[in-house]
């Protein structure tokens, strides 16, 4: 956190007026690209018949407005912007400028980069006003161009003269649908459906065939190993030896078949 300096109030001793002036923005947007050598424009004040006339005249360097990509536009900015001149109204306006010093207090500069900013009280406002473009032909132009440029949509339908054949060809399945099923393969995360259901499947399965290993059971019901073998051990029978070891078959109060030579 910076820590605050003292505030100067030179211009209030010194009772600075200053003028409040809205521009529009593409005339501060000219002006931030001034080289900070010269001037930026000129401002006329003049009385007519008693009344005050303000209006200020930019550079005539600065009139030529650059689109992307640095190429002068087919318009340029007005350059003649006469004052909307506006009373105060009873209010005190005062403006104020901060700065960063570099200096660091003697008890806290063994901490680094302490930055002590300075407040200053420029002045109190004194007039108010609102800078306006002249409705010239210059200003139409801008207008319209401001139009046109905010109405284009961001994203643009574009005609391609032959056929693209290095990127964005189209695949059968993408990687990450891929590596997705892979991985929800490998983690066995299946959800468990209705113990009747899992029933009928495996009874549709071993009317076709009397055995079966685990790895085949869990490829036609879809079910968790450890769901599967639950329901498993209440009809079946687990063979750990003989022709058909490590594998499953119905207990015979279960099956459809008669003795062992009608297996399949």
């Amino acid at each position: 956190m910076a820590e605050k300096g003292e505030l100067d109030l030179t211009g209030a001793k010194q009772n600075t007026g200053v003028w409040l002036v809205k521009v529009p923005k593409y005339l501060s947007q000219q002006w931030a690209k001034a080289t900070g050598r010269g001037d930026v424009g000129k401002l006329k004040i003049v009385k007519s018949q008693g009344k005050t006339e303000v209006s200020f005249t930019l550079n005539e360097e600065l009139s030529n407005i650059h689109i992307d990509g640095g190429k002068p536009a087919s318009v340029s900015t007005p350059r003649v912007h006469p004052f909307n001149l506006q009373s105060v109204g009873g209010q005190t306006l005062t403006v104020f400028t901060e700065s960063s010093s570099e200096a660091q207090s003697e008890e806290k500069s063994e901490n680094s980069g302490i930055v002590l900013d300075k407040l200053a009280l420029e002045g109190i406002v004194v007039q108010r006003a609102e800078c306006k473009p002249a409705p010239n032909e210059d200003y139409m132009k801008l207008k319209r161009q401001q139009i046109e440029e905010s109405s284009k949509p961001a994203r643009q339908i574009l005609s391609l003269d032959k056929v693209v054949t290095t990127n964005y060809k189209p695949v059968a399945n993408h990687q990450y649908n891929i590596d997705y099923e892979r991985k929800k393969k490998e983690d066995g995360k299946r959800a468990r459906a209705d113990k009747q259901q899992v029933l009928d499947m495996l009874f549709s399965a071993f009317e076709k065939h009397q055995y079966y290993n685990i790895k085949d059971l869990v490829d036609i019901t879809k079910q968790p190993v450890i769901y599967l073998k639950e329901i498993l051990r209440e009809i079946g029978i687990y063979n750990v030896k003989g022709t058909h070891k490590n594998t499953w078959e119905l207990k015979p109060e279960y099956r459809h078949y008669q003795g062992e030579d009608k297996s399949d």
